[in-house]
């Protein structure tokens, strides 16, 4: 444990942006859910709506250093490609 009252600082600070990144994390991994289960539905109006409210998102967790800027691209191309297949 600790000793130092900068690096009991520190832990704080760590735990706080771990929870952080969990939880944009695990948003961005449920909307990216939402529109593959709408797509798998066939419904390509609530998958474009889904894709609308997911694309913002996974930039966002790219912009924050929650995943790598190319990994953002990657999810972003393969569901609009998954939605688009279903116009």
């Amino acid at each position: 444990m600790a000793n130092h009252k900068s690096a009991l600082k520190r832990i704080k600070q760590n735990e706080k942006r771990a929870a952080r990144n969990r939880h944009i994390r695990s948003t961005m991994r449920t909307l990216v859910k939402q529109v593959r289960e709408a797509a798998a539905g066939g419904d390509a109006g609530s998958a474009r709506a889904a894709l609308e409210r997911a694309v913002p998102y996974i930039d966002k967790s790219a912009s924050k250093g929650i995943i790598h800027k190319a990994t953002a691209s990657r999810k972003i191309a393969r569901l609009t490609k998954l939605v688009g297949s279903l116009a």
